[in-house]
């Protein structure tokens, strides 16, 4: 008892199981055969793609063998359609067509997404080392819109979180749940006082002690510098005042209210002017990393991408 396929004529080929991508050519061998199609020669059709006469021969036979029909009479005087062929053209060119508006649509996708980002920054990267990379993505994509959302650490994890920022920076010891990270740089919390302080006149480092017991001008809890300070003086530091910003932490300590613990980044100009004073301290670590931050699984893409390069550069 003869099956269906011994009646099979020769050279058809069964539909075979499987993914639609090993029974449908490939574009490129679809474009190949709207070329051959479009300027009557092989030859012609593989210089106008950009390859060589060989790998264009190869691309048409195993173009052939994959859908079981021959494609393109070959002889002298160049390429010619078999009408297999003829129809076979038909249908990629509606298959090309139909890639070509899929790449559009995609390329507008990516214009979209490419004419905003949204960056969110705690304090001291916010103020100190964003403008210069802003500037620097400028520069390279001066059609993108950004707007920075600055906070501290906690509200930078959040907005990420929340889907209303592309990417964000912190400054604390650990990287918030739910988000992954790289170290872009490192930073250094320093203890300052104005001049007319008594701690700026000091011989003598001020021991760990000293500092968790004097009143100190502080930022906020939820601040990477105040999770670095806490973790270092063991949840000890007391605040003599609690401010939001660096910039409130630093003019309070320029104006005398007490000692307060901001990031080398934010304090070089003061130092140089005099009008605060760098006051040693010993046996405590204040050294941290800077990270950006992005939710777990999705890393920056499109000007969030560019804009994390330029922070290593």
């Amino acid at each position: 008892m003869s099956t269906t396929d011994d009646h099979d004529p020769p050279g058809h080929r069964s539909a075979s199981p499987g993914s639609l991508a090993h029974r449908v050519p490939d574009l490129g061998a679809l474009e190949l055969l709207l070329a051959v199609a479009r300027l009557g020669s092989l030859g012609g059709a593989a210089r106008e793609l950009g390859i060589t006469q060989p790998a264009a021969s190869s691309r048409i036979r195993s173009m052939e063998r994959q859908l079981g029909v021959a494609l393109v009479d070959r002889s002298p005087r160049g390429s010619r359609l078999t009408d297999a062929g003829a129809l076979v053209t038909d249908w990629a060119r509606r298959i090309v067509e139909a890639a070509e508006a899929f790449d559009a649509g995609a390329q507008a996708l990516r214009d979209r997404r490419d004419s905003r980002l949204r960056v969110a920054a705690s304090m001291t990267i916010a103020e100190y080392l964003l403008p210069g990379w802003l500037l620097a993505l400028r520069a390279d994509r001066p059609d993108t819109a950004v707007s920075l959302l600055a906070g501290n650490s906690a509200a930078v994890a959040e907005r990420l979180l929340a889907g209303e920022a592309d990417v964000g920076f912190v400054e604390g010891l650990t990287v918030p749940a739910g988000l992954d990270s790289a170290v872009i740089a490192h930073d250094r919390l320093i203890v300052v006082a104005a001049p007319s302080h008594a701690w700026a006149r000091r011989r003598r480092p001020i021991a760990a002690e000293e500092l968790a017991s004097t009143p100190l001008i502080l930022r906020e809890k939820g601040s990477g510098t105040r999770q670095v300070l806490d973790a270092a003086l063991g949840g000890l530091a007391r605040p003599l005042i609690e401010l939001s910003s660096t910039t409130a932490v630093k003019a309070a300590a320029v104006g005398g209210a007490g000692p307060a613990v901001l990031s080398e980044l934010a304090v070089g100009e003061e130092l140089a002017m005099r009008r605060l004073v760098r006051v040693p301290v010993d046996g405590i670590a204040l050294a941290r990393d800077l990270r950006a931050v992005w939710p777990t699984g999705h890393r920056p893409t499109g000007p969030a991408r560019d804009l994390l390069s330029l922070t290593r550069g």
